[in-house]
């Protein structure tokens, strides 16, 4: 009897999304029963990470300086003028001229006058960002298909699997895809993405295939390779649900209802973000569980663990996200950390770092070190104006590890003096000022 009504409710459920995969049926089973189920909240407050939020400033200069390389590169004279880039300070999320900046970093940046011009400045760039970027290009060579496996995932998790190009450029450099990857590395996979038009009319990429192998997410491969190998079996057979890794805030208040209310939240049942959610209430905890999985697996497949806030909200939709979906951040800040550094909202994974390092690095996050190695020492030099980065410094099999300030540890985030506590409603997505 018991196993007749299980295969009816199997039944309804494909009648009601025929192309839901079915892991097991028990997790579909488990899907419905958690429906409507409802879990004590506790209203959280934030709690600033100074460890974080100083990983989340250097970075910000360092992409902003990455992004001009490589426009530089793009540019058809080999060099930017003034004029071209005075205007582009929020496009590289810069809070100083981009002139000035551009003059920090004098190991990377090279200064001379127009030809024609001479008040007008321009750059170019030096020997030392000419070495560095070959690198980067042996880099995406190298990587390349793993590049293009990682942009597989990204569409995988979309509604229509199809996500706007202007989105993609945007999490370019978080995603770690190469400079003009729809002309250099789309066109070698065309049996998996083809160009579209979206139903905003505007240019976007579409997975033309779906890869099976590809639709199992960083925490469903963690709890498989690690010790606990009988919970993630059980998993599998719908006997349980996958528990996400939990790194709570020192000094955090009311921790025991904090704990309490974890505790629930992770024994609500585990819905992949490659799985279709159509048959999940938008309303009910387990769409809420289901989103939470969306965004860890989205930012677990950034080089850096993070992105910004309104990178996601533009494919906020496709993810199939709830509007006000920042209050997730600030609601689970065991799983993620949402920081306002430099004037904008950064969200970051929080197991993504250790000892404040990324967990298993990207080699081109390597590449990234050397590359802040270079401007730090231009920023200390640049009054003499001359390049005092030698070759081998700057080398593959050498690697420059970064200063004192980037082994901060997550133990040492806060201290008493340190917190700084604010109410969710100031960090809500009505009151969100654009990036």
């Amino acid at each position: 009897m018991i196993f007749k009504t299980q295969i009816s409710i199997l039944s309804l459920l494909r009648l009601v999304s025929p192309k839901a995969p079915l892991n097991s049926s028990s997790n579909f089973l488990l899907h419905c029963r958690f429906q409507n189920r409802q879990i004590t909240k506790v209203r959280l407050k934030w709690v600033k990470n100074r460890g974080l939020d100083h990983i989340i400033d250097i970075d910000t200069d360092l992409k902003a300086a990455c992004l001009l390389k490589d426009a530089i590169k793009r540019s058809s004279t080999g060099f930017l003028t003034a004029n071209s880039v005075s205007d582009w300070h929020k496009l590289l999320g810069l809070t100083v001229p981009v002139i000035r900046f551009l003059r920090r970093y004098p190991t990377l940046f090279h200064e001379f006058p127009h030809s024609r011009y001479a008040n007008l400045p321009c750059f170019r760039l030096t020997d030392t960002a000419l070495m560095l970027d070959s690198q980067e290009q042996k880099i995406h060579q190298t990587y390349e298909s793993a590049t293009a496996e990682k942009l597989c995932r990204v569409l995988m998790m979309m509604k229509r699997r199809t996500a706007p190009l202007q989105s993609l450029h945007s999490l370019k450099w978080d995603l770690g895809l190469p400079d003009n990857f729809e002309k250099i590395l789309v066109p070698k996979y065309p049996d998996d993405f083809q160009f579209v038009k979206t139903s905003n009319g505007v240019a976007g990429l579409q997975l033309v295939q779906w890869h099976e192998e590809f639709a199992i997410s960083a925490l469903q491969k963690s709890n498989e390779k690690s010790e606990i190998g009988d919970d993630y079996r059980q998993f599998k057979s719908g006997q349980t649900a996958l528990a996400f890794p939990m790194n709570f805030p020192r000094g955090y208040g009311a921790q025991r209802k904090v704990r309490a209310w974890m505790d629930e939240f992770q024994k609500l049942p585990y819905v992949s973000p490659y799985e279709d959610s159509r048959h999940i209430d938008p309303n009910s905890e387990l769409m809420e569980k289901r989103a939470v999985g969306v965004l860890h697996e989205f930012l677990s497949l950034t080089i850096h663990k993070k992105t910004k806030r309104n990178y996601l909200r533009s494919l906020r939709e496709e993810l199939n996200l709830p509007h006000k979906f920042t209050r997730l951040f600030t609601r689970y800040p065991g799983i993620f950390y949402l920081s306002l550094k430099c004037k904008t909202t950064t969200v970051t994974l929080k197991e993504g770092y250790q000892r404040g390092k990324v967990v298993d690095p990207h080699p081109l996050v390597h590449l990234r070190k050397k590359f802040y190695h270079v401007m730090r020492t231009g920023l200390l030099y640049r009054a003499k104006g001359v390049n005092f980065i030698a070759p081998k410094d700057i080398s593959l099999d050498d690697v420059v590890e970064n200063e004192t300030e980037l082994e901060e540890t997550e133990e040492e985030e806060t201290g008493a003096d340190d917190e700084c506590y604010e109410e969710i409603s100031e960090l809500d997505d009505e009151s969100d000022e654009e990036d």
